[in-house]
């Protein structure tokens, strides 16, 4: 595959001062590499911390294999500095967390659901519930999108329910006897946003929720599968609304009659089907791995209770729970088949669980090499600011950067960088307003992989999509400030 020369030279710019900066924090005498306590260590951490975000950032090198450099570099170059094996075996042992655990057998029921189009079915019905009129219609991709996109990725998600988008369209078009371009990209927008929005209401919604989750268990401060919900749902319901006033300010200039939508659905529901019995068994594990999700605090302080030697959190049930639910699929058969084939799990995306490891191992790095304090006070200054201007800068940066970044990208440095730079007492409330704002970039093609997707429909221009998304970008970074600000300390 042959980049477009634009990118390609940001691509070469970014591999290049990726190295540049490693090689200048590295071998330089700066007061990193002069520590009396932690000797040379933070020089070299910030070196590979520098060379990740800005390959990460840039993606200069997949940003999957730049999760992986902490397990060559972080060995080669002493920064737990326990020697090269020890030193490998706690990078590798960061590697294993039981967030990845929950995120992998989320991901493997997603594929179970796909594999038997149970996640399409979801969607249609809640659109048919909702209503076929053309505001109603827009609205039900909205909602539809988003509630698939609580459980599975939401690329899957886009790019399950573009297809049904075009043909809702086409049909119109054909009723209409016109092209319907504003109401067209309307309804692409709305696919894309859903699945950006839907993706922040649960922990296994995006890969970010899970790095948040992950980096705060490190700290000491869990946050269990309903405790996030509690956060993320509400935000998705409050923000919801809103991104459909803009759509259908848009849309609504097409001046469409009632019911255009019906027939288009019918139809795809009739081509489903009744609900198959593989289908009713994965939603039957699905409804116990989500209360046991739910229920994951009573459970683990439960376990703690039989098992008092053992550490028992409510991610090691939430892991737990996952993968037992994963392998239940794999073991029920219906109608001659697997629910959950081997095949399907080939498509589900694990690379997604490197991006995970490779976020907490630069954030162990940082902690332990002693270059969290130089971070503490270079950052200091920013803890000055007011409680709510913290909340609400880091959300903004959050936006802004994912708009040029993966959202994966963005929180993984981040989390890092904002840890030093606010109070602890502070801190879940920044990091979560921060999470919630990576997954909101609206305004961009490149912004997220569902923008993307609908780009391709060929009702969307970049300045249609700018002119759109930008005042959601702000309206989100405002949201997601004020919300977390409201509600984080009171949850947790």
């Amino acid at each position: 595959m042959r980049w477009p020369e634009s990118l390609r030279g940001l691509r070469l710019a970014g591999l290049v001062a990726g190295l540049a900066a490693f090689l200048a924090l590295a071998l330089l005498d700066t007061p990193l590499a002069r520590s009396p306590e932690w000797g040379s260590r933070p020089a070299l951490a910030a070196a590979g911390a520098a060379l990740m975000a800005i390959w990460w950032l840039s993606e200069a090198v997949s940003i999957y294999w730049t999760a992986c450099l902490p397990l060559l570099l972080f060995p080669l170059t002493g920064v737990f500095g326990g020697g090269f094996f020890s030193d490998l075996r706690h990078t590798v042992g960061v590697y294993i967390d039981p967030y990845l655990f929950l995120f992998a057998g989320g991901m493997a029921i997603a594929g179970a659901m796909q594999q038997w189009d149970l996640h399409r079915r979801i969607a249609l019905t809640i659109m048919k519930a909702i209503g076929t009129d053309p505001r109603r219609l827009l609205a039900g991709f909205l909602a539809a999108t988003a509630f698939v996109s609580l459980w599975i990725s939401n690329t899957a998600t886009a790019a399950m329910m573009l297809p049904i988008g075009l043909a809702l369209v086409a049909q119109i078009e054909r009723r209409e006897g016109r092209r319907l371009s504003l109401y067209g990209s309307a309804v692409m927008l709305a696919i894309a946003y859903g699945a950006n929005i839907g993706g922040i209401g649960t922990k296994i919604g995006t890969v970010p929720n899970a790095q948040f989750s992950g980096f705060m268990e490190k700290l000491g401060r869990p946050i269990s599968f309903l405790e996030f919900a509690l956060v993320g749902f509400p935000f998705v319901v409050m923000f919801l609304p809103l991104v459909w006033l803009v759509l259908w300010r848009m849309g609504r200039k097409e001046g469409l009659g009632a019911g255009v939508g019906r027939a288009a659905i019918e139809a795809e529901l009739a081509e489903l089907g009744p609900l198959k019995p593989a289908e009713k068994v994965i939603l039957g594990v699905f409804s116990l791995a989500a209360t046991a999700w739910i229920l994951s605090k009573n459970l683990a302080a439960w376990a703690q209770g039989l098992l008092p030697a053992w550490k028992i959190t409510s991610a090691h049930v939430e892991g737990t729970v996952a993968c037992l639910a994963a392998v239940l699929l794999l073991l029920f058969r219906a109608g001659g088949r697997q629910v959950l084939e081997w095949r399907s799990l080939k498509r589900v995306p694990w690379a997604a669980l490197l991006l995970l490891g490779g976020g907490f191992a630069l954030a162990a790095g940082v902690q332990e090499s002693g270059l969290s304090g130089f971070m503490g006070q270079s950052l200091s200054h920013l803890a000055t600011l007011p409680p709510l201007a913290q909340v609400l800068l880091a959300a903004v940066v959050s936006v802004a950067v994912s708009a040029v970044a993966s959202n994966t990208s963005t929180i993984a440095v981040l989390l890092v960088v904002l840890k030093e730079a606010v109070a602890p007492d502070l801190l879940p409330t920044v990091l979560f307003a921060a999470t919630v704002g990576c997954s909101c970039d609206f305004a961009l093609p490149a912004g997220t992989p569902p923008n993307a997707i609908v780009f391709g429909s060929g009702y969307l221009t970049i300045p249609r999509m700018a002119k759109t998304g930008a005042l959601l970008d702000l309206a989100a970074a405002l949201l997601a400030g004020f919300w977390c600000w409201l509600v984080v300390d009171w949850v947790l």
